[in-house]
Parts: structure tokens; sequence; C-alpha cells
């Protein structure tokens, strides 16, 4: 069996895991440009990297953004979520005082909800059927 060059390994594991995360401006209000985003795309991926996370890819329109994430097991979807939007909120209204009009009384660029879908591997139908047809073994 040849190694998939997408695999990451741990001390005692090996893994590949990725999560689609979409996050919401609050309000929904259309707040970002391009410049806006890029400096988002910039600051989250440094966020990942102290984690020990990569992001795969970074897109987003004038409301929402969405994020594929590869990241370790050790770390919590939500511990990373909340860095992610933090910074991120934190930096921008810093950065850009124009984001800041919208958000002077929230103080928050984000809603406090948030997507997170898991990605990658077999789709479930065949995961489950693997799993199905796996030969149990009395002992």
């Amino acid at each position: 069996m040849g190694i998939d060059e997408n695999v990451r390994t741990g001390r005692h594991c090996v893994f590949r895991m990725h999560v689609h995360l979409v996050f919401v401006t609050k309000y929904r209000h259309k707040v970002f440009a391009d410049r806006h985003l890029t400096r988002c795309e910039e600051i989250m991926r440094a966020v990942c990297e102290d984690f020990e996370a990569e992001l795969v890819e970074f897109n987003g329109e004038n409301n929402h953004v969405h994020l594929l994430v590869n990241f370790p097991p050790k770390v919590a979807v939500s511990k990373l979520v909340n860095s992610l939007k933090g910074v991120s909120s934190r930096r921008l209204r810093q950065e850009f005082p124009d984001l800041v009009r919208h958000y002077w009384r929230a103080q928050r660029l984000w809603s406090g909800s948030y997507f997170a879908g898991s990605v990658g591997g077999a789709p479930l139908s065949i995961v489950k059927q693997y799993v199905e047809q796996q030969n149990r073994r009395p002992l």
C-alpha cells in the first residue's frame, strides 16, 4: 500500500482530517470587499499555523467566508473556530476603520454561530457499508 501524500502523522497516530467552516458577519451585514477578504485570509492562515493546522482553501463574499482546514486530532474544532473568529475580528476591526462603523455597538465582526462540516474520505454510505461488512470472530 502506497503512502498518500495528504496523510499526516503524529507521534502516535496517522490522520487526514478536514473541516469545512462557514462564518457569517454579525447581522449578515454586507461589509467585505476584496481587500478585507484578502487580509482575512492572511490572518486566518496564521491562526491555523499556530494550531499546526493548514488553511487549504479560503474564499468569501460580502457577508460570509468559507474555509477548508486540515487539522490534527489534538485540536478541538470549537477552539480553532473561537481563535479564527476572535483574532480575525479584532485585527480586521483594528486595520479597517470602515468595518468599525458597522459594529461600533456590538464590538464583534462575526455572528456567534458557525457551520462546521467534516470533509474528505469516502461518503458515509460507503464507510457504513465497510463497517457492516467486517467479519466478527467469536473468541
